[in-house]
């Protein structure tokens, strides 16, 4: 299975979704991508699954699904730049 994205550390912070895609950390405002999950509990908001290709992420508690290319869309301009490793 080809990986679309690498998603690791996704964690809330001040009303906003913080996570690490591909090396890049993104910051979104949660009541911009997602109002189910700007009016979740800690609890729901917590329990997530990343899918296996790195296509999205899915809350089952609250039945939401957010793809990482709109996330990545939502915020074009990433707060860090990619870490390259040089061989």
């Amino acid at each position: 299975m080809n990986k679309q994205h690498i998603v690791e550390n996704v964690r809330f912070r001040q009303g906003r979704l913080c996570l690490v895609v591909d090396g890049t950390l993104l910051e979104c405002p949660l009541d911009e991508v997602s109002p189910k999950l700007a009016s979740a509990s800690k609890l729901q908001r917590e329990t997530f699954e990343i899918s296996p290709s790195g296509y999205g992420i899915h809350w089952p508690l609250i039945d939401e699904d957010l793809s990482i290319n709109g996330l990545l869309r939502t915020n074009p301009k990433p707060l860090t730049q990619p870490t390259r490793k040089h061989a």
